[in-house]
């Protein structure tokens, strides 16, 4: 049993649970721990210059290599900074291990400046969330956690880090990783119901979640998807591409609006969700987002999710790519020549609408190429051209990604991230993490301007460490996300088109100033036809590169 410090055990049991990299900001609660990173050549901290900012860093980065991912921020001021992207981190289900230092056990009863009782203030927001009280605990503790973030359903844990246990020393047993095993294969009884029920299904339609892209399970899907020659969709807002985008049978993204919603889900008369979120809004609708007579099928890895809100037919709690084999065989017996001969059909009509929005969507956008400013449509389809094949897009266009999903190659699971949790600033240091967990990609990042401006600090680190992430501001000069929700309320603001604390044009914000002043290149694209070349450019500089991309401002409802 080796006799360590807390500090010195603490970064052993990191380095069992296969961590690389600590993303923090440290304050003097952290300082035991920054001594011990001193003499550990072995991780590598990377450093951001607000809480929130190293937060979203480790979140993309769990999402990105599907590991842990370890941030350490500073304290209650420091986790109060941090919650909202912890919340993101919460929705998304990125397995991340958040430790706060605290002060010294011998120290709290009297209250110090800074000091709260930290695991309560993070345990809305994570699967677990504990104090480390003794050395002896330490080990238990760290693996706890690590095996907690990374079982299924995956997500954010807590740790609180006393001083003197950093600084205390002593024999440590430093025990051994665990991990649960992830692939839950669906009960067999109840998946050969779900196969009767999608067997006789005359307008089958699937909803695509995250938990296929996270499970690896594009090729098991796409199989299903064929046999039933059902139309994909994907989650509102979805943090992965859980179909390939090119294949003809994905029809692009649900919007999180009842209406809309409702009318593509009238059109189907079975509805299977393979890990995909029924269903959540962004505003209170009159029109129920689900017909009443619409059966469904669920198969997901989170039990909460299924049938929370709407009775479901048949509810399968299993990983994806471990039980959509076992429904292929189980629809395979009973899909007779005659409903082949329909799928194939559904087929080719759903490849022909997808073609004809496509086609749609470019010749919209080609009318719009000559505008000035650009317009959202103009923006997209020329960075959507301009990526490589093997490109990684971090989406926070907000109300810019008109047509994103549907012009966008995102055709492998991590060809895809996005913002699910809905905290705005995640994006632009998302795509830093993001990046750091997948070099050898080009990883691009749209990010609006409202956004942007909550994590900017994230450009120093960018720069620190030279990653070579491009990062494009879509910039309207406004929070037109909100213009969008308020004229819906058809108000005082639809009527007289004003707009109170929603536009950001007096100053307007100068982000090639700004990324020039934390260390990052920047250029400013104020046409079209130059964003295609611009973002060529920025991808083949291997450093990072910061485009501002200057949109019509103008406000026109959807």
């Amino acid at each position: 049993m080796p006799f360590l410090s807390g500090k010195r055990a603490f970064l052993e049991l990191l380095k069992q649970e296969g961590v690389r990299y600590l993303f923090g900001n440290p304050g003097t609660t952290e300082l035991p721990l920054m001594d011990g990173l001193a003499e550990e050549p072995a991780l590598t901290y990377v450093l951001g210059l607000q809480e929130a900012a190293v937060v979203a860093m480790a979140d993309g980065y769990a999402q990105a290599s599907n590991t842990l991912g370890v941030v350490n921020v500073h304290v209650a001021p420091g986790l109060g900074n941090a919650l909202g992207m912890l919340y993101d981190a919460q929705k998304a289900g990125a397995p991340l291990l958040v430790t706060a230092g605290q002060h010294d056990q011998t120290f709290t009863a009297t209250e110090p400046i800074l000091w709260a009782d930290l695991p309560p203030i993070a345990r809305p927001f994570v699967k677990w969330s504990a104090e480390v009280r003794r050395l002896d605990d330490l080990p238990r503790l760290v693996h706890r956690a690590a095996k907690t973030a990374l079982a299924p359903p995956s997500g954010p844990v807590f740790l609180s880090l006393p001083a003197d246990v950093l600084q205390a020393e002593g024999p440590v047993e430093l025990g051994a990783p665990t991990r649960v095993a992830p692939r839950i294969r669906g009960d067999l009884e109840a998946v050969e119901v779900a196969a009767s029920v999608l067997a006789r299904a005359e307008r089958p339609l699937i909803l695509a979640g995250d938990a296929v892209a996270r499970g690896d399970a594009h090729a098991e899907l796409v199989r299903v998807a064929e046999a039933l020659g059902a139309p994909v969709y994907t989650e509102g807002v979805a943090s992965s591409a859980s179909f390939p985008a090119s294949h003809p049978l994905f029809r692009g993204s649900f919007v999180r609006v009842g209406p809309a919603v409702r009318h593509v889900l009238s059109q189907a008369d079975v509805l299977f969700s393979v890990g995909g979120d029924l269903v959540t809004l962004s505003l209170p609708s009159d029109v129920d987002p689900v017909p009443p007579d619409l059966e469904i099928v669920h198969l997901d890895i989170d039990p909460w999710e299924l049938g929370k809100n709407y009775p479901t037919r048949v509810a399968i709690l299993g990983d994806p790519k471990s039980t959509l084999p076992d429904l292929l065989a189980a629809l395979e017996r009973r899909l007779t020549p005659a409903w082949r001969a329909r799928a194939r059909e559904r087929l080719e009509a759903t490849r022909a609408a997808k073609l004809a929005h496509v086609e749609e969507l470019r010749a919209r956008a080609q009318a719009e190429a000559a505008r000035s400013p650009i317009t959202p449509l103009a923006a997209i389809a020329a960075v959507a051209d301009a990526l490589p094949p093997e490109a990684v897009v971090v989406d926070e266009s907000i109300s810019s990604g008109v047509g994103l999903r549907t012009l966008l190659r995102s055709d492998d699971p991590r060809s895809f991230f996005g913002l699910r949790g809905g905290g705005i600033g995640w994006g632009l240091p998302a795509a830093i993490g993001v990046k750091l967990a997948l070099p050898d990609r080009p990883v691009v990042g749209l990010i609006g301007d409202g956004s942007a401006m909550y994590t900017c600090q994230a450009l120093w680190t960018a720069a620190r460490y030279r990653v070579p992430v491009v990062l494009i501001i879509l910039n309207n000069a406004s929070y037109r996300i909100l213009k969008q929700r308020i004229h819906a309320m058809k108000g005082v603001a639809a009527q007289t088109d004003r707009y109170i604390a929603m536009d950001l044009d007096d100053p307007r914000v100068d982000f090639v100033g700004l990324a020039g002043a934390l260390g990052i290149e920047g250029e400013r694209i104020d046409r079209a036809a130059g964003l295609g070349p611009a973002v060529q450019r920025a991808t083949a500089a291997g450093r990072p590169v910061l485009l501002d991309v200057q949109l019509d401002p103008a406000f026109k409802a959807p």
